[in-house]
């Protein structure tokens, strides 16, 4: 079975995910297609016409994002047109999934290079606007989960009331988030992930290349005044449990941005003389109550670590994704990971949740900072809509370089 690695993964900047944010004048295939480029062009070792698929995250395909946006923004980057594109829809781990499909076909020798990412532009398509209007359910569900699911808001509550996490605790966590991406960016940890955007707005030349999600001075005493945000007399009355605490402060961000991994298997990788950021180690998804929603991370990390031959206690670098403060928080509970290791760069309150560029973001992130902290492991972990989860462990092949100062 075939190696797999990552070559090198980007992103663009991320960007505030309504009218009036950075990105908003840029059409998603047209993000997508910088962010391509940019791939390309930093490993120009590699022919792009060599790509045996460019498999893409998207949540919301509908408007702008509705035709394949992986093939239009091949396309739209001048590569070869024999490449194929697919777009995935795994919620808010389309991304992830993407590099997991993209490593399980190099795995079975049915690919050898591959590009893996995705795109959210939530400013130009809003979430939900693939099933504005329409049930997505259907009446089977609706039975057999009657009264009823809920939005996933309620169930990052009932999270909070199960692992009795209080909203104190919720809002430390997101003012850390944002003093620690604030800290990166300030350190220039973001600099070897960030493709810069540049496209034509109403008022001229534009050149994006930092983000603008990150507000260094988020406090716990400021984050405190917000109003909870899914509080309502109907739920109340279902789930008394509920204290009310979810609020955009201790929330992801709404948000623009696209991103992309080169994977291939370590045989190619060897054969064009490249060094890896990372290799792929192991692999797992599950899907878990439906409710709760956002608890498959528990159950994912637990299936990956039977898998694989590498502890818990290993793995220096956690990725969870920071979709609401009580997902980590509920995470770190059963696992008893320190402070240090969880996000140690910021996550998703601070850096946005482009929704399907979000996987591949996290990667980006984790493995360009563990090249620079010298960790051997790291651990990624995506909640997903539904009651579903992806999980993938990597091992760093940058750590020498780095223990030798390099």
């Amino acid at each position: 079975m075939e190696s797999v690695v990552v070559v090198d993964v980007v992103r663009s900047p991320v960007a505030k995910g309504k009218p009036g944010g950075a990105l908003h004048e840029i059409h998603a295939v047209d993000l997508l297609g910088q962010v391509l480029d940019g791939l390309m062009r930093r490993n120009p070792d590699v022919d792009p016409g060599r790509v045996d698929d460019v498999i893409i995250g998207c949540v919301s395909q509908a408007a702008d994002q509705a035709g394949t946006p992986g093939r239009g923004a091949w396309l739209a980057a001048g590569f070869p047109e024999h490449v194929p594109s697919v777009t995935i829809d795994r919620r808010c781990g389309s991304s992830q999934q993407s590099v997991h499909f993209a490593a399980q076909g190099i795995m079975a020798g049915g690919y050898d290079i591959v590009v893996a990412g995705g795109v959210e532009s939530m400013s130009r398509v809003p979430m939900g606007s693939a099933r504005m209007g329409v049930d997505p359910f259907g009446t089977g569900v609706a039975k057999r989960y009657a009264p009823g699911l809920v939005p996933q808001g309620v169930s990052a509550e009932l999270i909070a009331a199960r692992w009795r996490i209080s909203r104190e605790e919720m809002d430390v966590f997101g003012a850390r988030s944002h003093k620690r991406a604030a800290a990166a960016r300030a350190a220039g940890a973001f600099d070897d992930e960030i493709v810069p955007i540049a496209f034509e707005a109403e008022d001229g030349p534009r050149r994006f290349d930092a983000d603008e999600t990150i507000r260094p001075r988020t406090t716990p005493e400021k984050l405190a005044l917000l109003v909870p945000s899914f509080e309502s007399a109907e739920y109340s009355r279902r789930f008394p449990e509920i204290a009310w605490s979810i609020h955009p402060g201790n929330s992801s961000q709404l948000s623009d941005a696209a991103s992309a991994a080169l994977v291939m298997s370590e045989r190619s990788a060897e054969q064009r003389g490249l060094e890896p950021l990372a290799r792929i180690t192991a692999l797992a998804v599950c899907g878990s109550d439906p409710l709760l929603m956002l608890t498959g991370p528990i159950a994912a990390t637990e299936k990956l670590l039977k898998r694989s031959s590498v502890a818990l206690e290993d793995i220096g670098h956690f990725e969870i994704n920071e979709a609401f403060a009580s997902v980590p928080l509920a995470w770190q509970r059963e696992f008893g990971v320190p402070n240090e290791r969880l996000n140690p760069l910021g996550g998703a309150i601070a850096l946005g949740h482009p929704l399907g560029a979000s996987g591949t973001r996290l990667l980006a992130t984790m493995v360009h900072g563990m090249a620079a902290s010298g960790e051997r492991y790291g651990l990624q972990v995506m909640c997903e809509g539904g009651g579903m989860a992806n999980a993938m462990l990597v091992e760093n092949l940058r750590r020498n370089q780095t223990s030798a100062g390099v």
